[in-house]
């Protein structure tokens, strides 16, 4: 069974057992993306349909803000793209993107998984937190530390939607940030980063995770 077949997170929920409360957790300001950041991201919007399949929208839209917000963590934390990750028969797959500690065996090598991000396609929001929150469930379970929270992001390029997993609760934050609102939505990737950076569980002493 791979992450994709969790349609909802409610069949993730009845299957792991997890609560589900909804809350505010993302505190976040207002932040301005770089000058650099701005001109590339409205010279991509002026010159590509980033609107015109999933890729596109997860090339031109979603991977720039990660990728903005991800430089300022780079020292020690890892950004992987579709990489495979898995803890056992059901709960394996490739996330989207993911955000982990770096692992002192080498950037080739998972550390302990703390932001995991899906893209909704079709816009599909509901089949997208079903698929994040089993990558979360995952990622809590390899790295064998309920109290540390996996955090989950889930986009269509133009609305992002948080969760937040710690120990058998799933937080969701029901209100959706706009693309349109950039500085809203960088002071939103940046307080999860915060987050999940300050809670993140000590350098593993294994070789990595199954992939």
């Amino acid at each position: 069974m791979a992450f994709s077949d969790f349609k909802t997170a409610a069949e993730v929920q009845e299957t792991f057992g997890i609560a589900s409360v909804e809350e505010n957790f993302v505190e976040s300001e207002a932040e301005t993306p770089p000058v650099h950041f701005l001109q590339d991201f409205e010279f991509a919007q002026r010159h590509i349909d980033v609107l015109a399949s999933e890729s596109a929208r997860c090339h031109a839209l979603i991977y720039p803000i990660l990728w903005e917000c991800y430089k300022g963590y780079a020292e020690d934390y890892a950004l992987w793209i579709g990489k495979s990750i898995t803890y056992n028969e059901t709960l394996t797959g490739t996330p989207d993107y993911f955000v982990s500690t770096k692992s002192p065996l080498g950037k080739n090598v998972v550390g302990s998984p703390l932001i995991m991000m899906v893209e909704a396609k079709r816009n599909d929001f509901e089949a997208g937190w079903g698929q994040c929150l089993a990558e979360m469930v995952a990622a809590q379970k390899i790295n064998a530390d309920v109290v540390c929270p996996v955090h989950g992001i889930v986009s269509d390029g133009q609305s992002w939607e948080f969760g937040r997993l710690v120990g058998e609760t799933f937080i969701w934050k029901r209100a959706r940030i706009n693309m349109d609102d950039l500085p809203a939505l960088f002071g939103a990737v940046n307080a999860v980063f915060r987050s999940a950076t300050q809670h993140a569980p000590g350098t593993r002493s294994t070789p990595g995770i199954a992939t």
